[in-house]
């Protein structure tokens, strides 16, 4: 049996053989606050396992990615999404000879920050906090502060890089407003995000009946694939294909074309016409109802955030965006009843 002093060791070694663009865990620029090193587990396998014990990866399940509280069974959660962003992204880790750790806690730790509502709650919190609400800066603000009631999880700078700089809007795919990620693993979860929510947002969107598979842009289903499988596959390989042994991530100029032409698709048929339903509404009303009520009665917040050194808004604000959305509605409806 091997002793577990000298297994982590014995991993970072292994970690040599990875390619020279790939980060190694014992080259990792530390932690916030300095802790004695797991025996067996190497920096980045020890903020992977934070991250899922965290009480904001568990909420996730209940959170909304595109359909505000659907009656299916199948539809994503925010949990779900989080999942297949972490499996792409380990994949293209692998075949590409990264640091398949670090990818996975970025993935895993990228939407700890979202808002109950999906989207919409981003865009309520945006407009009602004064400092405005950006949901990779709350992931970010979630494991520095807000867990473990204000200790944080104290990640590593890879893991918190890749965390803060994965979003991207509305931006085309590597185009000029593609902000740099500090490392490849970072650059790697932020492709998987958009392939993963690219495709199961169109199975989404089918299954809720707002579009047909015929209604997909032609030339991107002729380059990409006509099912949802084959578009990841293809989303997957030109990934390796255009990185391999190279010091950044990239794809091909087709697929990058294609995938562009999808998501405006998205966007435009699915994104933007889901924030006009009566779904989205009753969620608007439940957030400026929450935000209103909670700003004139701080002492109502849990302690947790009422005992932050903070400003009220910004205590309320993270309140609300660490709501699932039946916590919101119920606890609206308590309020105001």
């Amino acid at each position: 049996m091997v002793h577990e002093l000298g297994i982590r060791q014995q991993i970072e070694e292994r970690e040599e053989s990875l390619s020279p663009y790939a980060v190694k865990s014992k080259f990792s620029r530390g932690r916030l606050r300095w802790e004695e090193p797991c025996p067996i587990r190497t920096c980045f396998q020890r903020d992977r396992d934070r991250i899922i014990h965290s009480k904001a990866f568990r909420r996730l399940k209940h959170k909304t990615q595109v359909f505000i509280a659907p009656l299916g069974d199948h539809y994503v959660t925010r949990l779900t999404h989080t999942l297949e962003v972490s499996q792409i992204a380990r994949t293209i880790s692998r075949a590409l000879n990264l640091n398949e750790d670090l990818s996975e806690a970025i993935a895993l730790g990228h939407d700890l920050g979202h808002t109950p509502f999906g989207h919409i709650g981003e865009e309520v919190l945006n407009e009602l906090y004064p400092g405005g609400f950006r949901h990779n800066e709350q992931s970010l603000r979630v494991v520095d502060l807000l867990e473990k009631d204000g200790q944080g999880l104290n990640l590593t700078w890879e893991v918190r890089d890749g965390i803060l700089k994965h979003s991207k809007g509305e931006a085309a795919i590597l185009g000029e407003e593609w902000e740099d990620m500090s490392t490849l693993e970072g650059q790697v979860c932020k492709l998987a995000d958009i392939i993963a929510y690219v495709n199961h947002d169109i199975g989404d969107a089918i299954r809720a009946g707002i579009i047909s598979e015929n209604d997909l842009p032609e030339q991107a289903v002729k380059i990409l694939g006509h099912t949802h499988s084959q578009r990841i596959n293809t989303l997957v390989c030109d990934v390796v294909n255009c990185s391999w042994a190279k010091p950044i991530i990239s794809m091909s100029p087709e697929v990058i074309r294609a995938t562009n032409g999808l998501r405006q698709f998205l966007f435009e048929k699915v994104y933007k016409p889901s924030l006009a339903t009566k779904e989205a509404a009753k969620a608007r009303k439940t957030l400026h109802l929450l935000y209103s009520y909670f700003l004139k009665h701080e002492d109502k917040l849990p302690p947790e955030f009422a005992s932050l050194d903070d400003t009220g808004e910004r205590k309320v604000a993270d309140y609300i965006a660490g709501m699932t959305d039946q916590y919101a509605l119920r606890l609206a409806e308590e309020i105001f009843k």
